[in-house]
């Protein structure tokens, strides 16, 4: 950047209707923290683009002046790929559009909007399509690497509900993709990760989902751990799919329907999200308490807008976050023994182990179908090690990473490609598994010169 004239830049910010902030401007610390606080870059430039002309304007900058580029939608990655050192960051947070097509049961979303402005779009008619758990996560980057949540045993990946998409390529050419254009960068784009250009629109499929839905939370004390998660193990394939339980290990927080005794000690909390008929939805759930004896439950319905926000004070930015991840198609023992043994050992009181439960929908698509390629997943397993100081770093990170180590054996070998921290490179195979030479033969189309590379990135195949 040093060797970049100013004039370059002033002729950068005159042909931009949004914002370009360079290390000196006001505004520009707050553009570059992302949720991640583990995360600290500082880049030459961040353009916050207004539109899909503000998008092309920043990537044919970046081409042209060769610099490193990454690209951010609600920067709510864990390995911090929204954000680099020296180069131009294309910030696409201020485009926040949401258009709902309630007759055609289409959402229109741009790539700032975060899953809880989705909702609320969304929700206004009743409606939704399978996404994350934290409303603060960017639609945008949960979608590119395929997207999971509370209603894919239901309705499938969230990529499996992309219909079509608006992409600023690595020559700045806006194309229209879906099934019959460019079909097969549409293919790559769903489970591909952000590798082929920018996505300046999503079209999603939407279903009825809400207004109201049944679920909660079901506590039990550490001392059942074994066995209500032997009970969850055995009743989890019996359940209809409008039902998803996912199990999680850590100290209890100090939610109000727990009792004081409870807290900050470990628990198995059980999350469940039904989103059948109101009238069965008690019995859906009943399963769960054969799990064991609770220490608190907070079950009954509920808004799904609301439970869509109930892990968000757990997931909050500006904390210290490290993730170590793992697919699997079934839970031996040997695994919840892992678990077991590993929460035992917590270095941070906001560390967690979870198995959130998809399978059903998810796994009925060919694993060719799109670039998304953990069709045999039943459950995704993240190791999740979060503090707050600096000084804990080696501690909370080697606990994490002894907890994936020692749970490697029972995995199928195969990994969610939004939960690979920075430094997991050699696991990029894992990640796109058997799709990948296809993967590369489309990034060598669309980005020959790998300009996107600020990503689980996949090289341009030489052929």
């Amino acid at each position: 950047m040093t060797d970049l004239a100013s004039t370059a830049i002033e002729g950068l910010k005159s042909a931009t209707r949004g914002q370009v902030l360079q290390p000196h401007d006001p505004g520009y610390d707050e553009a570059r923290r992302i949720w991640n606080a583990m995360i600290d870059r500082r880049p030459a430039l961040i353009v916050r683009c207004a539109g899909v002309a503000d998008v092309r304007q920043a990537v044919n900058f970046a081409r042209e002046n060769n610099l490193l580029v990454a690209v951010r939608g609600g920067g709510h990655n864990i390995a911090g790929t929204a954000v680099c050192d020296g180069g131009l960051v294309i910030d696409l947070s201020p485009m926040k559009s949401v258009r709902v097509d309630p007759h055609g049961s289409r959402a229109y979303a741009e790539p700032g909007v975060t899953l809880g402005e989705f909702d609320h779009e969304t929700q206004a008619f009743g409606l939704g399509t399978p996404t994350g758990i934290n409303s603060t996560t960017g639609l945008s980057g949960l979608t590119l690497g395929g997207g999971f949540g509370w209603v894919s045993r239901k309705y499938g990946m969230t990529v499996d509900n992309l219909l079509s998409a608006d992409v600023v390529t690595a020559d700045g050419q806006l194309v229209h993709t879906d099934a019959n254009n460019h079909a097969d960068l549409f293919w790559a784009i769903r489970g591909g990760g952000g590798n082929f250009g920018v996505v300046t629109m999503f079209e999603f499929a939407l279903h009825a989902i809400g207004p109201e839905v049944y679920g909660g939370l079901f506590v039990v004390p550490f001392e059942q751990a074994r066995s209500a998660l032997t009970h969850y193990r055995a009743a989890m394939d019996a359940v209809p799919r409008e039902l998803a339980v996912w199990s999680v290990l850590r100290l209890a927080p100090p939610l109000p329907f727990l009792p004081q005794s409870v807290h900050g000690k470990p628990v198995v909390v059980f999350a469940m999200c039904y989103t059948g008929p109101m009238e069965t939805a008690a019995r859906a759930v009943e399963v769960v308490r054969t799990f064991g004896e609770p220490c608190g439950e907070h079950i009954g319905p509920m808004p799904f807008v609301a439970w869509q926000k109930a892990f968000d004070p757990l997931l909050a930015p500006g904390s210290r976050n490290y993730w170590k991840s793992h697919n699997f198609d079934e839970l031996p023992d040997g695994l919840f023994d892992a678990a077991i043994n590993s929460i035992g050992k917590l270095p941070s009181p906001q560390c967690e182990i979870f198995f959130g439960q998809i399978g059903g929908k998810t796994c009925e698509v060919p694993i060719d179908a799109t670039a998304y390629c953990g069709r045999d997943a039943k459950y995704v397993m993240n190791v999740h090690a979060r503090w707050e100081e600096a000084s804990e770093d080696a501690s909370c990170i080697e606990w994490a990473r002894s907890y994936f180590d020692a749970c490697a054996p029972f995995a199928l070998g195969s990994v969610y490609v939004n939960f690979l921290t920075e430094d997991e490179n050699a696991r990029i195979g894992a990640a796109y598994g058997p799709n990948y030479e296809r993967l590369a033969q489309v990034k060598a189309r669309y980005d020959p010169q790998n300009l996107f590379r600020r990503n689980v990135n996949i090289k341009p195949s030489a052929s």
